[in-house]
């Protein structure tokens, strides 16, 4: 998806990639994967926490694989949850399906909203090319 603000949606820097704030949006159509967390009017709505975080997941790949690197590359993960009691367990479980192997370094934040109605967004840092990590 387009970003939602003037920044790209990576910058190589020196030998790492630094990827922006990432939400589930898909590329195309704007559409939430799993449904999105408000209406138009601001009211509540049920959405599935799993689906939007592979949906982010998917597009940090698709990021880093366009500039030469993967999800197996990502030495850092920061996630933003806007429902941290109801949500973490969801987000948690499928980002081990992702990252257990990978063991990058992550911190989760509870937060009050993000700019699009989404109920998790990601920010990584990764390696410019495929390799090993110490």
């Amino acid at each position: 998806p387009k970003p939602v603000g003037s920044y790209p949606h990576a910058r190589r820097a020196g030998d790492f990639i630094f990827v922006s704030g990432m939400g589930p949006r898909q590329a195309g159509t704007n559409a939430i994967p799993g449904g999105p967390i408000k209406d138009e009017e601001g009211n509540p709505l049920d959405y599935d926490i799993e689906a939007q975080t592979r949906a982010v997941i998917e597009n940090i790949r698709v990021v880093l694989e366009a500039a030469g690197s993967s999800l197996a590359s990502i030495v850092d993960c920061t996630s933003f949850l806007v429902d941290m009691d109801r949500d973490f367990k969801g987000y948690n479980a499928v980002y081990a399906e992702y990252f257990s192997g990978i063991q990058a370094t992550r911190t989760t934040i509870a937060i009050t909203a993000l700019p699009t109605p989404i109920a998790v967004e990601m920010k990584v840092v990764a390696l410019a090319q495929d390799g090993t990590r110490s």
